[in-house]
């Protein structure tokens, strides 16, 4: 059973990151399952530090902005998500291709949301985990 509480569909997703940091760095929304949200992040001169290694930065942007996107929409009508904290442990270094993050909701709850991100690279690989605390908040 869907644990979207909003209507929204991968071009919605996509269209909402426009204009942001997500955008810039070339994110890309790429499924949406009943229960997860993937997407992923080019390996390229936008992303990489100096010593041509993803930016750990970088993975944390594409996991936080998975689970931000992942407790927005599994929160009721008239209700926002907000970071309250968000945690990553860098297991594998990435030097080119994409990075693929799969979202999860370990919590869904009234007030707050905990997400486990798996960030992969193209070999399928653990390249990072993540988690992320939301609040769930009245629109205002």
């Amino acid at each position: 059973m869907p644990i979207w509480k909003k209507p929204t569909d991968l071009n919605q997703l996509n269209a909402a990151n426009q204009g942001t940091a997500a955008q810039h760095l070339g994110v890309e929304i790429v499924e949406l399952g009943d229960d997860f949200l993937r997407g992923r992040v080019p390996v390229d001169q936008r992303t990489r530090q100096p010593f041509g290694l993803l930016h750990g930065g970088v993975s944390v942007l594409l996991a936080e902005s998975l689970g931000s996107i992942g407790a927005y929409c599994a929160s009721p009508e008239g209700y926002n998500a907000v970071g309250l904290d968000v945690n990553a442990n860098h297991l594998r270094p990435v030097t080119s291709g994409w990075v693929t993050g799969t979202a999860r909701p370990v919590h869904l709850g009234r007030s707050t949301q905990v997400w486990q991100i798996d960030l992969v690279n193209e070999a399928g690989e653990l390249t990072c985990v993540s988690r992320l605390t939301m609040a769930i908040l009245v629109q205002r």
